[in-house]
């Protein structure tokens, strides 16, 4: 990212016309969720379409897994995020499919991704450079072996899970909390040793602002159901406690 920041939110409502809104109003990325959300597969592509090319779209996969990592990429998205890497051996796990030879083993096919075929040769050599992989770190046990997670060839970006990290410690929410601050501060730390990009969520602008001055890159706030959910509620707020019309 090159000292640049990328400002994206979180999409789990599965409609292309929200990831088209959210991106033509400027934001920079979109983490489109099969983790946590209904959204298909058929519907995340159709998701991507409709935010091409405003936004970059991010798939977080449900799982490490060869084959939603290789569906997801072939959708022709960004990139993918791999939820919940703890180990060396996961994190080598997701590079070996998602990169295509000499770096990893991906799985050759003919997709939206390679243009139905038309892009294929263009794709091909492009792949390993221009699709990121991003792993999840938002568990106590992959801060213990985040140094050895961090030398894995072919990851582009690690990206701070709080809420799951918080709930690995058994303080489930609680960000504020100084061993989960430590945390995210250990996680910092030694991917800046690496020289490794850094994200992060947050449900709130002031969290992820804190974080992006910190030197995080990949920026993930709110998501399409708070934004609807807080955009409604202030609507009738104001509505119902605003000055009344003279007739």
């Amino acid at each position: 990212m090159d000292g640049k920041y990328l400002t994206g939110t979180l999409l789990t409502i599965p409609s292309p016309e929200i990831a088209e809104i959210l991106a033509k109003s400027g934001f920079d990325w979109l983490f489109i969720d099969l983790e946590h959300s209904s959204i298909s597969l058929q519907t995340a592509q159709l998701m991507v379409q409709a935010a091409s090319p405003q936004s970059y779209c991010v798939i977080r996969c449900p799982a490490n897994d060869e084959a939603w990592i290789n569906r997801c990429l072939d959708t022709g998205a960004d990139g993918i995020i791999i939820p919940q890497v703890k180990t060396q051996k996961e994190a080598e796990y997701a590079a070996h499919f998602a990169k295509y030879a000499p770096v990893g083993g991906r799985s050759v096919g003919i997709s939206r991704a390679h243009g139905y075929g038309m892009r294929f040769n263009e794709y091909m050599e492009r792949a390993n450079e221009d699709t990121a992989l991003i792993i999840q770190c938002e568990h106590i046990e992959a801060i213990y072996d985040l140094p050895s997670i961090l030398q894995v060839t072919g990851i582009d970006c690690v990206f701070v899970g709080p809420y799951d990290l918080s709930a690995s410690m058994n303080k489930t929410g609680q960000l504020k909390d100084a061993e989960v601050v430590d945390s995210i501060e250990s996680i910092r730390k030694m991917a800046s040793e690496s020289n490794m990009p850094l994200g992060i969520f947050g449900t709130a602008p002031e969290f992820v602002k804190a974080y992006k001055h910190q030197g995080f890159g990949l920026l993930a706030v709110n998501s399409d159901t708070l934004m609807l959910s807080r955009s409604a509620k202030d609507i009738l707020q104001n509505l119902q406690n605003g000055p009344t019309a003279k007739t």
